[in-house]
């Protein structure tokens, strides 16, 4: 009895893995079938999904400094042959520009893309990215990213300091209608810009292009308001600015520092017009003068301190006046008010 027992277990045993055996090999079967109703619930449910990124490179602290290229790098997941994306780039809000970048097959079964800019203005800059799906054979949704922002950093610019970034101060500090030479370099045409964009928002009377000067000009701040539009094509001379406006209306398209009449010989308020042009100098070292009213008049000079000066006159840069004084026309209306004022010298530097 004993011996049938064990005869019947050793049996059992030595089935065992027979038995096992056609069940592994049905699991294969199933699992396929399994899968296989899945793809099939997947195809029913429409296109697969796609996995759009985009990373700004290059930055430091969420920022890039003024006249930087900055790189966006994306992702595609997943990958088909011919693909596209579309780049957004946005500065301040508003919509620049817009690209579409062909997407090169990456590791796995990713896709990757570039799109570069340079940051030529001031402000918050962005990128957004778009994928605009597949349709046909192997079907993907469509997807975008969040805009992903980036600041701009300044630095001061110096005298004779030439390159990108002081070409592109050039293009800010025209569309600001002060006038700085047209060639690359940081010269005293440019000095005088920034001394009368300095003097017209009543910062330190000096031609330094500080970081903070340089920041406020790449972002177009401090705009000469032009006070009287009716004159038409007319100057303007406000004392309390020290400068010497050139407008169209309401649009100024000329600015240069001045040095107006001192406290003991102020120069004369009210609305005038050229009436006399001599050109060359004079006895008196007067360089190219342009008459509104009896002595007065617009003319170059050897000194133009960053104070009230003259005998009256409005005084500019010896350099300045040709072009000044070619830029006047008999019976143009120049507007003069306000009231000049000397600053103490520890206001000079400024900011």
């Amino acid at each position: 009895m004993a011996v049938a027992a064990l005869l019947v277990l050793t049996g059992l045993l030595v089935a065992s893995p027979a038995v096992a055996a056609p069940a592994a090999a049905q699991a294969a079967p199933v699992a396929a079938t399994a899968q296989a109703t899945q793809d099939a619930t997947a195809s029913a449910d429409g296109p697969a999904d796609s996995t759009l990124k985009i990373t700004p490179l290059g930055l430091r602290g969420g920022q890039a400094k003024i006249m930087d290229k900055v790189t966006v790098a994306g992702t595609l997941k997943p990958y088909r042959p011919g693909q596209k994306v579309r780049v957004w780039f946005f500065n301040n809000g508003k919509n620049f520009t817009g690209r579409w970048i062909q997407v090169k097959k990456g590791s796995g079964n990713f896709g990757t893309f570039k799109s570069s800019i340079f940051t030529k203005k001031g402000g918050k800059y962005a990128a957004q990215a778009k994928y605009f799906g597949r349709k046909g054979a192997e079907p993907l949704r469509s997807d975008s990213t969040v805009r992903k922002s980036w600041k701009v950093r300044f630095t001061a610019l110096f005298p004779s300091q030439c390159g990108p970034v002081v070409r592109a101060f050039r293009v800010a500090l025209n569309d600001l209608a002060l006038v700085p030479s047209n060639n690359s370099c940081f010269d005293g045409k440019m000095s005088r810009a920034v001394l009368a964009y300095r003097k017209m928002n009543n910062l330190g009377r000096s031609a330094r292009a500080s970081q903070s000067v340089v920041r406020k000009i790449f972002n177009r701040q401090g705009r000469y308001v032009v006070r009287r539009p009716d004159l038409g094509d007319h100057m303007e001379a406000p004392l309390g600015r020290q400068v010497l406006v050139f407008a169209k209306g309401r649009r100024p398209y000329a600015i240069f520092p001045i040095a107006s009449g001192a406290p003991v010989t102020p120069t004369i308020l009210g609305t005038f017009s050229v009436y006399r042009k001599d050109p060359g100098y004079n006895s008196l070292g007067m360089y190219y003068s342009t008459y509104f009213i009896r002595g007065y008049a617009i003319h170059g000079y050897q000194s133009v301190p960053n104070h009230p000066a003259s005998a009256g006159c409005l005084r500019t840069f010896v350099a300045d006046q040709p072009r000044i004084y070619g830029m006047t026309k008999m019976g143009q209306p120049i507007a003069v008010f306000g009231r000049a004022r000397s600053l103490p010298f520890a206001e000079f530097p400024g900011a």
